[in-house]
């Protein structure tokens, strides 16, 4: 571009090396001659300084580093729609004998053309396809009006990151085009977004997937523009400082994925006001600084009605350090997966109890940080929650004759699922909760009763095995003991309880679990607990 321009410039994305920028302003710049652009950079590391030069403020920058004066011909302003799409699905002229060649690139496709016809058969091509992408082409606007649709009716997924949009009525303009759009993404563009209800009713009516990461929306241009978007049913918000300021009633009711990770303004009192979205399955909000959550509507054991669909939920990278933060995602009514990984509650040393914990608090979950819930995990992972608890419960009130049982409002409120453990498995005896010294080696014996049901002239044996003795070593002692490959070993486990409402059996069939996994304690000489072995 020259030196002088002949139109506004303020307000306009321009790339330089690169790197995209907002310009600020246009003129001079004393003491030296000619016009200068002051830009504002996305990237604020790029910058030398606020907007002022000398002691006199040219512009204002969000960072003191955001700001930098550049001549006009080093700039680029970017290009319409139909121009980028030409520049990236090329058409390239070479020869070959009997006419001439013509090379077209779709993505990484070449198609390759002869004679007069070269032309239309590119544009037949472009009419064809469905995906297309031009992150990072300096796409400035739709260009000429109606031209879009003739050229390529039929995009069904379109990927505009990163380009040079000023202004989402561009957007419109290039969409209002597409027919057919169902993916839409718009991450990196700075553009101003309206203030009222959108123009052109219709342009985004076949739209399902919009993403809209880093592009400075605010949640009031959220909910103005989604009045849009009557089918839109995952949307991406991540990293736009949102702060959810009200309640979407007559919007967003289709959406089944919405993530507003990187969104650090966001607290526990701003969720509730998407707590009610109909078909919201998953939420992402991770790295928001979270740290606490409570459902004011739900009650110790009680579900929420927040949230009703809510399936799939990410806190990964927050500030959660409290258990009544997981206690709290058990009154969710649909939870089945969580991802909760660096946080405090889950740092390094501590995942493999944290996560024996997360099981026990949260009934219904599947997934836990994308790891299958295998019901032998699910099984031990409970057991040994309402073991490791079961003092703590007796000192709070707690009894194993349900009429003397009265445990204390505080246990309750740390331990909301506690009482159901203890109808599911039976309430822990004093044999479970015996405090031992860890220290002792016959403290950390567990002494077993082993059966052989299949084997009538087999004798039952006794055996003290150490209580974090894995299954796969317990079934190498028993192949040694027997003389029988450890392949052929097929062991299960049966409580001996007579607290409990039913006869519970337990396949000790993952090797790298400890025995107390299953919960296998010493319990009195009469009702000792037994491995059954049955050699196939």
């Amino acid at each position: 571009m020259n030196n002088t321009l002949e139109v506004d410039v303020i307000g306009r994305r321009v790339e330089v090396n690169g790197e995209r920028a907002t310009v600020r302003f246009s003129g001079t710049v004393p003491p030296v001659a000619g016009l200068w652009l002051g830009v504002e950079w996305d990237n604020p590391e790029r910058g030398k300084h606020d907007g002022s030069h000398e002691g006199t403020v040219y512009f204002k920058c969000r960072h003191p580093t955001g700001g930098s004066f550049i001549r006009p011909n080093k700039v680029n302003f970017g290009v319409d729609f139909l121009t980028a799409l030409k520049n990236r699905y090329v058409l390239e002229d070479g020869s070959e004998e009997g006419g001439k060649a013509h090379t077209v690139t779709f993505g990484n496709k070449p198609v390759e053309t002869i004679g007069f016809d070269s032309v239309k058969k590119w544009q037949s091509q472009l009419s064809k396809l469905q995906e297309i992408s031009l992150e990072n082409c300096a796409v400035n606007s739709a260009g000429d009006k109606e031209e879009i649709a003739k050229v390529c009716p039929n995009i069904r997924e379109l990927n505009m990151s990163k380009n040079l949009l000023t202004s989402w009525d561009e957007v419109v303009h290039i969409a209002h085009q597409l027919e057919h759009l169902e993916t839409l993404n718009l991450s990196e563009n700075k553009f101003k977004f309206p203030s009222g209800p959108p123009s052109v009713i219709g342009t985004f009516s076949t739209l399902k997937i919009l993403v809209l990461n880093h592009t400075g929306i605010t949640w009031a241009e959220l909910l103005q523009c989604a009045s849009g978007w009557p089918v839109l049913e995952e949307l991406y918000l991540k990293a736009n400082d949102i702060c959810i300021s009200e309640r979407p009633t007559d919007v967003l009711q289709m959406v089944k994925i919405l993530d507003l990770s990187v969104n650090r303004l966001i607290d526990e009192n701003q969720l509730f006001l998407i707590g009610h979205l109909p078909r919201l399955e998953q939420l992402i909000l991770s790295d928001i600084g979270i740290s606490a959550i409570h459902f004011p509507d739900a009650g110790i054991g009680c579900k929420t009605s927040m949230f009703p669909a809510l399936q799939y939920l990410v806190v990964n990278d927050n500030q959660i350090s409290q258990w009544s933060f997981i206690n709290e995602l058990d009154k969710l009514q649909s939870l089945h997966s969580l991802s909760c990984m660096r946080n405090p509650l889950t740092e390094e040393g501590k995942k493999e109890s944290s996560r024996q914990l997360i099981i026990a608090k949260i009934g219904q979950l599947k997934t836990l940080n994308r790891c299958e819930i295998l019901p032998e995990e699910r099984r031990g992972a409970e057991l040994d929650y309402r073991k490791n608890f079961g003092n703590e419960w007796k000192k709070a009130g707690g009894h194993q004759d349900p009429e003397k049982n009265r445990p204390s409002e505080e246990f309750l409120a740390a331990h909301p699922r506690y009482e159901l453990l203890c109808l599911k498995y039976g309430a822990p005896e004093d044999g479970e909760l015996k405090t031992q010294q860890p220290l002792l080696l016959k403290n950390q014996l567990l002494t077993l009763k082993i059966k052989f049901p299949n084997q009538l002239d087999q004798k039952d044996i006794e055996k003290q095995l150490p209580e974090f003795m894995t299954i796969q070593k317990v079934k190498g002692l028993l192949s040694r003991l027997l003389k029988v490959p450890v392949s052929k070993l097929l062991l299960s486990y049966e409580t001996p309880k007579v607290s409990c409402p039913a006869k519970h059996e337990v396949m000790l069939s993952s090797p790298q679990y400890d025995v107390t996994n299953f919960s296998l304690y010493n319990t009195d000489s009469k009702r000792r607990p037994y491995i059954s072995v049955v050699c196939v």
